[in-house]
């Protein structure tokens, strides 16, 4: 039997895998103010979890954004921070400017249903 250093996994195995707990002590903050939708962040990101389609409406997939910082360091516009993990945020919805903290739970909701 031949073996090899390393493992290999099936391909597509990594959606099975929400692996953004094993993200970096910060995570991407997406301003949605100055966006050009020029796609360098999802371009960029390594684990191809940044999706969107136009100005404003990017937002990184938090299971499986590792916190690396590209994103933030290849945006022209300077529209995406990177800050403390511990740091609270509302969920990224496209198009809408993230609530900063302190916020209401009420502030939340509203955001998470648009």
């Amino acid at each position: 039997m031949k073996m090899t250093l390393g493992a290999v996994a099936r391909p597509g195995t990594s959606r099975a895998n929400k692996t953004g707990s094993w993200r970096t002590s910060r995570r991407p903050l997406y301003l949605h103010v100055n966006c050009t939708a020029c796609n360098l962040c999802a371009l960029s990101c390594p684990e191809g979890c940044i999706t969107g389609t136009g100005k404003n409406l990017y937002c990184p997939n938090y299971d499986y954004c590792k916190g690396c910082g590209v994103c933030s360091t290849v945006c022209p516009v300077h529209d995406i921070e990177m800050i403390a993990e511990e740091e609270q945020c509302a969920p990224c919805v496209p198009g809408v400017a993230p609530l900063k903290a302190p916020y209401s739970d009420i502030e939340i909701k509203h955001i998470s249903s648009a």
